[in-house]
């Protein structure tokens, strides 16, 4: 195995997952990525368009949330990681990166519906609850029931151990409730109600630049935020949602580059999840 006798913190753990295979990267206090450096603050490198693909930046730093995930050693002990590894609070993994899917049960009552719902599979404890890790890929939907969240393609997911029992294939439960899931949380599934101009009768919203431009405008919001960053997610939610939630404009990648960026900052999938509730219920959508 790799080694590296002066590796700090984390980094010992994190090399040994990289060499079975299991992308890693930082995690910071608060379970967060951490946050891009200057050269990419903005997306000013170029970024990664909606967080598909780990490029085309280049940055040697662990920027870019997710897709900083890497198993190659000479990244994870190089100088530019360095920093990052010394003020890590736990290590984390890219569970899409590595072909398998994480159903994260949050508390007892998730636990309970998984264990009458689900197939066994390898399993790892946590705070509150369990990880269930199924081999094969999907979407990572939030909260596709209380307490349920689903962390694969562009997710993490923090490195608890290695859990018991044999994993199972991913089933068509779980994807079924990635489907659920966008159905019950795409503003375009419900009846739409569209103010058009009158000067044109049709709807604004319609045009890719003016949507880029509000959510592209809420992710500097949220990159720029030096304090307050609770309320500064909510609000930028709140108007993403007040401007383009009931014209059904907004697509599961437009909602997933408002919750990267989140998370970049520090915020947990859960704060995401709770925040964008919120601005949903203040609208009352």
């Amino acid at each position: 195995m790799y080694a590296c006798p002066t590796a700090p913190g984390h980094l010992p753990t994190a090399l040994s997952l990289a060499e079975r295979g299991l992308p890693v990267l930082p995690l910071r206090k608060g379970k967060g990525p951490m946050g891009n450096c200057r050269a990419c603050r903005k997306n000013a490198c170029g970024g990664r368009p909606n967080m598909k693909t780990p490029g085309p930046c280049a940055c040697p730093a662990p920027c870019h949330a997710w897709a900083a995930a890497t198993t190659e050693p000479t990244v994870l002990t190089s100088p530019a990681w360095a920093l990052a590894w010394r003020q890590a609070a736990a290590v984390a993994y890219h569970p899409g990166g590595a072909g398998v899917t994480v159903v994260d049960l949050d508390n007892a009552n998730a636990l309970a519906w998984a264990r009458q719902n689900l197939p066994a599979t390898r399993s790892v404890a946590t705070t509150r609850g369990e990880h269930w890790i199924y081999l094969g890929t999907m979407t990572s939907p939030n909260a596709v029931r209380p307490g349920v969240d689903i962390k694969s393609l562009m997710s993490y997911a923090r490195w608890l151990g290695p859990g018991t029992g044999t994993m199972a294939p991913l089933p068509d439960v779980v994807r079924a409730l990635a489907v659920k899931e966008a159905t019950a949380a795409r503003p375009v599934a419900s009846a739409p109600t569209v103010s058009a101009p009158a000067r044109c009768g049709q709807c604004p919203h319609r045009s890719p630049a003016y949507l880029e431009r509000g959510i592209a405008m809420a992710e500097q919001r949220i990159e720029e935020a030096s304090d307050g960053i609770h309320r500064t997610v909510y609000r930028m939610f709140l108007a993403v949602l007040s401007a383009h939630g009931r014209c059904g404009c907004l697509t599961e990648a437009h909602i997933g580059r408002l919750f990267t960026a989140a998370q970049a900052k520090g915020e947990s999938l859960r704060h995401c999840e709770d925040a964008w509730t919120n601005a949903l219920t203040q609208l009352g959508m």
